[in-house]
């Protein structure tokens, strides 16, 4: 093996025990705790990992159980729901849309839709709704989602049916409050608008568009928006927990909002999509994204703190972009830093997965140094 690979690998496992081990055994806890114990403490059966170095995943692993009821493993290639992540991996096929002049980021989105439209008000009139205010949830729809999901065997409403809280929807209808770009409210069903806009824009399904615009020229070879999932697929996927860390009834919910929380994919394939927005933003062209689209991404809309798809914040010294998840059983977050070619994805099967993924992020940044440590990262 050759020394420099040698380093290397030395490196890594040494940032790996650190994040592992207890970071301060005379403090309380949870720095206290192993991450093993971590994960007992917390009532999680399964975390996976992916961790970002100069531009390029530096390790990934996997701890724990897919499904505590038959002991199956978390591998590096389980997947988990992304949940709400999917929300910025639907922004970049936009943007893709956008980029190829299809889909407009500032003009009336009812422009774009054809089996459904946002009602004309005063609200709108003037300053209609557009692609950037629903990404950025700045569109004035008050809405608040979160999306429950559906058992595996129960009906699913369509998409119009789900903005207009029409049976079979578990949601309350899609109502707009505010004119575009007043406040800044987050709205699932904003992303829902989105959804119905792209496959009324190009006449594809939406899993069948994403993958093609994104998962697969970014390589995520692990991950698909299919709701329900392919039978061959679903043999593979991580198993919904809940708060005590046991199987839920279901195995997980099915989630016809596919662009707000439809995602299965592995933080690997995560991490890829987070390295195309670091290295298309700041060194140009990539793989899905040009630089002036990538940039789209993260410079904030000028009403919260949403740019096209993702939360831009000040952390310490440093910018960060970021985006969390959270479903029925399943808890996952992205982290990354505007500039610095770093960053660190953390996808559970739990729903105390919160608490752990701060565990981790936290003792991520600690190991590698981040610009954020003199504002810790608990959130």
């Amino acid at each position: 093996m050759p020394l420099q690979t040698a380093h290397a690998q030395d490196s890594i496992a040494a940032a790996i025990a650190r994040i592992e081990a207890p970071q301060s055994p005379a403090a309380s806890a949870p720095d206290s705790l192993t991450l093993d114990a971590l994960m007992k403490r917390f009532n999680v059966p399964g975390v996976s990992v992916a961790v970002i170095k100069d531009f390029r995943i530096h390790w990934a692993k996997s701890y724990g159980v897919a499904d505590v009821e038959t002991g199956r493993l978390v591998v590096l290639s389980t997947p988990f729901q992304a949940a709400s992540i999917s929300k910025p991996v639907t922004a970049m096929a936009a943007l893709r849309l956008a980029q190829e002049k299809r889909l407009p980021l500032d003009a009336d989105i009812n422009t774009v839709l054809t089996s459904w439209h946002i009602p004309v008000s005063d609200l709108n009139r003037t300053r209609p709704v557009t692609a950037r205010s629903l990404f950025s949830h700045t569109s004035g729809a008050d809405d608040g989602f979160g999306f429950p999901g559906y058992d595996p065997g129960a009906s699913v409403p369509t998409l119009p049916q789900l903005l207009d809280g029409q049976a079979p929807s578990n949601v309350k209808p899609v109502l707009f409050a505010r004119p575009p770009f007043q406040q800044y409210k987050y709205s699932g069903g904003g992303l829902t608008i989105m959804q119905l806009a792209m496959t009324d824009l190009t006449k594809r399904p939406f899993a069948e568009l994403m993958q093609s615009t994104v998962l697969r020229p970014l390589a995520m070879t692990e991950s698909s928006f299919e709701q329900p999932p392919s039978a061959a697929y679903a043999d593979r996927l991580a198993r919904a927990h809940n708060q005590q860390g046991k199987r839920s009834a279901a195995p997980y919910h099915i989630y016809p909002e596919q662009a707000a929380a439809g995602l299965w994919t592995t933080p690997s394939d995560l991490a890829r999509f987070v390295i195309e927005v670091q290295t298309a933003s700041l060194q140009g062209e990539g793989r899905v994204l040009s630089q002036l689209s990538a940039r789209e991404m993260i410079t904030p809309a000028g009403v919260g703190p949403f740019a096209v798809g993702l939360t831009i914040e000040r952390r310490g010294e440093g910018w960060y972009f970021s985006h969390g998840g959270s479903n029925w059983g399943f808890r996952a977050d992205i982290l990354s830093h505007l500039r610095k070619g770093y960053g660190v994805v953390v996808m559970t099967n739990g729903d105390n997965g919160g608490l752990l993924i701060r565990e981790i992020e936290n003792r991520v940044a600690a190991a590698y140094q981040w610009d954020s440590l003199d504002k810790p990262l608990r959130r």
